[in-house]
């Protein structure tokens, strides 16, 4: 297939531009810093202007605040920073909801929210929030979306008056990258006032097309700022101790980050000697398909500020310092008295860097690299007790360069390629990809796109590949919808640094939805949508099914939340990647499923979430349920827990079991349960001081019923004399227990317990009582571990100097 994407491009240009005026608001230079301390009784305050007259954001669209609710916000700045003091009026400020949480968490409380773009580019946006109780957040946003894994150190102080509290914000330049030659910054105010459940904003913002950072007000009167060095060093260090089955470990462990503003508009980052010892666990689940599961990021470095990395969807960082790619081939190279005593299952990385910033005129560049170290399994001769190294993993460098190139304030054109090399013979692999994303000047109707082509060199053969995708959408008003197509060939490989479930693949789609902007007589907002797709192999241009769903979602005036979706298949449908063997596949009946929702109001003390969902396949027995219901108590402001209980049972699903050496694929009747209960917790001394618990236990057993099945050419089952046992059943329990404590700005002590439990056997007949049993009969992994984290800024470093 070919793609002419620029081609389409030119229908979307309309001349004709109008947009209502933005609102302004001009800065005053001040001399002398104000106190932080959330009382504006500076004199300079009342000089400067007043950005009010707020409208509603949500629920309603644009009408006016309340009188006895009324917003103002006035701005400075100096040398040194940018300064804000916020007045939130209230008549009632004892129903103010003061819900504790630790930094970037949103609980039950109201907030003002700063979004400050200096290029004031419709795009970028960089948001400061505070909370009522004095909980600071801080997010960059890109593409609509908001990224608080992102962190700044700045400064804010909340002050509750008789009818008002008051908010005073200090942002160092050095939190914010801008060119030191515009004058005029794009910003705007939210204030969420949530025990009466509305949302006001500064300048209007049209939710029915476009994104929210395009409605910007204007921050005029900046003159003769200069960006500061942004420089600023986070060494940690790091004890530990495991026990299992019996043996202890101790670790120690230092490092260093590095933050570096390498002109106004780039940053350096840097981690020297990783440690990831205290990263959360993954939700790990039993996989029975044919594809990798995909689970995601807890490393901060790889999720604070890699919104330009993940254009595309070309970079997994999973990928790196994960399982070695040639762990397996260690057992297949044992020779005679020979076996395998250390594999290890992952790999250390050495250091990373990244470098990411946006030019004034649009263009983002970021430049990601990592190295990780030759990773080798031990075989000894169970006879001589000589030992030997088998490298499953060589010294490899990962590589992502990302050009991002934005305009008209709601469009880009994206350049990404990822690159992984490996020392020696391994595999190495590169990826190309040319994105874009353009909408018209009246953010009604928008094309997006892309083409990528992979290469891989793998024992001494190149493989070239590629993917393509095009979307086709109008973005405005109530009525919404798209139709577009997706493509790749069998030989598109991204998985060294990215994640791809299937190639050889081609879907036509499309989707069509009604959503209201304004509170209806119940209703406070409902989207109801339909979609469909028909899929093919790309080559050979083979069916492969289709499906369609019905998508719906309503909340009440009183935040009662509850939805549902019907979704369907008509007529057989061709699995080419269950057989696990190219060209085969598995012919089945469609399946009707039935799924719906209910959450209740969040701002009580109790609520709830239930969801629940039936699959039937057509002219089958196979059917599945499941039930998730997750209820939350709040006992007091600072002491919060949430369970979560899900259940789900398939029962006589037909699935691919093993290849006989004939080359005969078997399949098996199985019944699939699954249990997960989860447990968290918080306990907050402070905003900046908490004791967190995290508890999952996941059990799924499966069990066959002995009656196997060979895989014809027709993709339907025969019966077969197939006998073996197949029975599975799978455990994870995981606990963490924590103290966080952030005792300067930017610094941090975490004390961490934690015990794992993993146990994968043939009991799948136990009830739950003797599974537990039977898990706990296993070694328990205990650890323990210290981290602390220190702060310092070049700048503060050069005046204590």
């Amino acid at each position: 297939m070919k793609f002419y994407p620029f081609i389409l491009l030119l229908f979307i240009y309309n001349i004709c531009f109008s947009q209502a005026v933005p609102k302004e608001i001009e800065i005053l230079k001040i001399n002398a810093s104000p106190v932080i301390d959330g009382v504006l009784d500076e004199a300079f305050w009342q000089d400067t202007d007043l950005a009010k007259d707020f409208v509603m954001f949500e629920p309603g669209d644009g009408g006016a605040e309340r009188n006895n609710k009324k917003t103002t916000v006035r701005v400075a700045y100096d040398d040194e920073a940018i300064y804000f003091g916020a007045t939130l009026y209230d008549d009632t400020p004892d129903k103010v909801p003061m819900e504790f949480g630790n930094r970037d968490q949103f609980g039950n409380t109201d907030f003002f929210l700063i979004s400050i773009n200096p290029n004031n580019d419709g795009q970028n946006d960089t948001e400061f929030v505070v909370q009522s109780t004095g909980a600071q957040g801080d997010a960059k946003v890109a593409n609509g979306d908001e990224d608080f894994t992102w962190n700044a150190v700045w400064y804010s102080k909340v002050r509750f008056n008789k009818d008002s509290w008051v908010v005073e914000i200090k942002i160092p330049y050095s939190a914010l990258r801008f060119s030191t030659n515009v004058e005029t910054w794009g910003i705007n105010f939210f204030r969420r006032i949530h025990y009466i459940n509305e949302k006001y904003v500064w300048n209007y913002i049209d939710k029915s097309k476009g994104e929210v950072t395009q409605y910007s007000g204007l921050l005029t009167g900046l003159k003769n700022i200069e960006a500061p060095t942004r420089l600023s060093f986070s060494p940690y260090a790091s004890v530990s101790l495991t026990t299992f089955d019996g043996s202890s470990e101790f670790d120690q462990n230092i490092g260093l980050d590095i933050k570096y503003g390498v002109n106004e508009s780039f940053t350096l980052d840097a981690t020297l000697i990783p440690d990831f010892g205290q990263t959360a666990f993954d939700d790990l689940e039993l996989n029975l398909g044919p594809f990798e599961l995909q689970y995601d990021e807890q490393r901060a470095f790889f999720t604070e500020g890699t919104e330009l990395f993940s254009k595309g969807n070309l970079f997994y960082s999973r990928r790196i310092g994960n399982r070695p790619v040639d762990r397996s081939s260690a057992e297949a190279d044992l020779g005679l008295n020979e076996e395998v005593t250390n594999n290890p299952d992952k790999v250390n990385m050495l250091n990373a860097i990244k470098l990411s910033g946006r030019t004034k005129k649009g263009l983002g560049i970021g430049i990601f690299n990592a190295i990780t170290e030759k990773t080798t399994a031990t075989i000894t001769n169970t006879e001589t007790d000589e030992k030997r190294n088998f490298v499953t993993e060589s010294l490899a460098n990962y590589n992502v360069l990302v050009l991002d190139q934005q305009f008209n304030k709601n469009s880009s054109v994206t350049l990404v390629n990822t690159n992984v090399t490996r020392n020696g013979s391994f595999r190495d692999a590169n990826v190309t990809g040319l994105l874009y994303d353009i909408s018209d000047k009246k953010n009604q109707y928008n094309i997006k796109g892309n083409f990528k082509m992979s290469n891989v060199k793998e024992n001494g053969e190149i493989s070239d590949g590629f993917s393509g995708f095009l979307e086709l959408s109008k973005t405005y008003g109530n009525v919404q919808y798209s139709a577009g197509h997706y493509r790749n060939n069998d030989t598109y490989d991204i998985k060294d640094l990215g994640f791809i479930n299937r190639n050889n693949r081609s879907s036509y789609f499309g989707e069509i939805s009604y959503q209201i902007f304004e509170p209806s007589k119940l209703f406070n907002d409902y989207r109801i949508s339909f979609e469909s797709s028909i899929d093919y192999l790309n080559s050979p241009n083979s069916y492969t099914g289709n499906d369609f769903e019905l998508d719906a979602f309503f909340i009440t005036k009183k935040r009662f939340a509850f939805g549902g979706n019907i979704e369907s298949n008509i007529g057989n449908q061709f699995d080419y990647f269950e057989p696990r063997v190219a060209g085969r596949f598995f012919k089945q009946n469609g399946v009707l499923e039935l799924g719906g929702w209910i959450s209740t109001d969040y701002r009580k003390k109790f609520a709830y979430d239930l969801r629940v969902k039936y699959r039937k396949r057509y002219s089958n027995t196979e059917n599945y349920i499941r039930v998730n219901l997750s209820p939350r108590f709040r006992f007091t402001n600072k002491f919060q827990i949430i369970y979560d209980f899900e259940y789900s049972m398939l029962k006589n699903q037909n699935g691919w079991v093993n290849q006989l050496a004939d080359a005969s694929i078997i399949f098996g009747n199985r019944d699939v349960k699954t249990v997960t209960n989860s447990l968290s917790g918080k306990l907050s001394f402070t905003v900046k001081s908490s004791l967190s618990l995290s508890f999952r236990h996941y059990w799924s057993p499966v069990t066959y019923d002995q009656n196997f099945y060979a895989l014809n050419n027709e993709g339907t089952l025969d019966d077969n004399a197939y006998v073996a046992s197949h029975n599975i059943n799978y455990n994870i329990w995981n606990l963490d227990l924590s103290y966080s404590w952030e005792f300067a700005p930017g610094s941090q002590f975490v004390a961490l317990y934690r015990n794992n439990i993993f146990n994968k056997d043939d009991l799948s007949d136990l009830n739950f009582g003797k599974n537990l049993d039977n898990l706990f009969e296993e070694s328990i992994v205990n650890n323990f571990s210290l981290k602390f984290i220190y702060f310092l800024d070049y700048n503060k470093m050069k005046t204590w100097l």
